[in-house]
């Protein structure tokens, strides 16, 4: 479970499009499992790492929940009947059972970003990338997403988000990437990237209130919960 975080015209986004060549490198490799992607076509890799937009309504476009959710899977050749347990399989998982005949448009902001994750979790991918899968949600709606992503990382997928919302980064990413002026200046476990102040302020990353309280006391603590159970109250 990896975060990667930066201020705006990082490179964030501009990285994580070159892991399925979206976005094809002008020097340097990038490999998946061993293999170079410029060996892969685009459309294989589609089906081993999905992408999900940071507004799911640049992705969203069937009329339908059910035809968005299935347009991957049909468009890999799988049979009627696959495609329909594929489809099935994967609103289940986002809490979607029974929205297939309905509008995506017309489902709140949560609802459309959990049909896009759908739509990409229906090709099964192994590795699954969110840009900014927060942003625009209320406080329920954002832990209802980031503990379907806890969810599906347990259960076998990698998952990568690109996020600003730091808290997000340090109650639910194993390993945190800091970007700054295009460039990787900082790649480690979340507990000790979050230690490093003066790469942090380098890219202009302010960690949430627990974890400076945290280092008040010599601990570096990711969440509220963690700090209780450290200072034992």
């Amino acid at each position: 479970f990896l975060a990667i975080l930066g201020q705006n015209g990082s490179g964030k986004t501009t990285l994580v499009k070159h892991m399925n060549r979206l976005l094809k490198a002008t020097r340097g490799e990038v490999y998946f499992k061993g293999k170079n992607v410029r060996e892969m076509r685009t459309s294989d890799l589609g089906n081993k790492i999905g992408f999900v937009f940071q507004n799911p309504d640049h992705q969203i476009f069937s009329a339908t929940v059910k035809e968005e959710v299935a347009f991957g899977p049909k468009n890999y050749g799988y049979s009627p009947e696959k495609v329909n347990q594929m489809v099935e399989k994967a609103l289940e998982t986002v809490g979607l059972s029974g929205y297939d005949d309905r509008d995506p448009f017309a489902l709140t902001k949560g609802e459309r970003q959990r049909v896009a994750v759908a739509s990409v979790l229906a090709c099964e991918p192994e590795v699954i990338i969110l840009d900014e899968p927060t942003t625009g949600l209320d406080a329920r709606d954002q832990y209802r997403m980031m503990e379907l992503l806890k969810s599906l990382n347990e259960k076998g997928h990698t998952i990568i988000i690109i996020t600003h919302t730091v808290w997000v980064a340090s109650e639910y990413a194993h390993r945190t990437v800091l970007m700054a002026e295009g460039k990787i200046i900082s790649d480690g476990t979340t507990r000790d990237v979050f230690k490093l102040d003066e790469l942090l302020k380098k890219a202009k990353i302010n960690p949430p209130d627990i974890v400076h309280l945290g280092l008040r006391f010599g601990l570096a603590t990711l969440s509220v919960e963690e700090f209780l159970r450290c200072v034992d109250l």
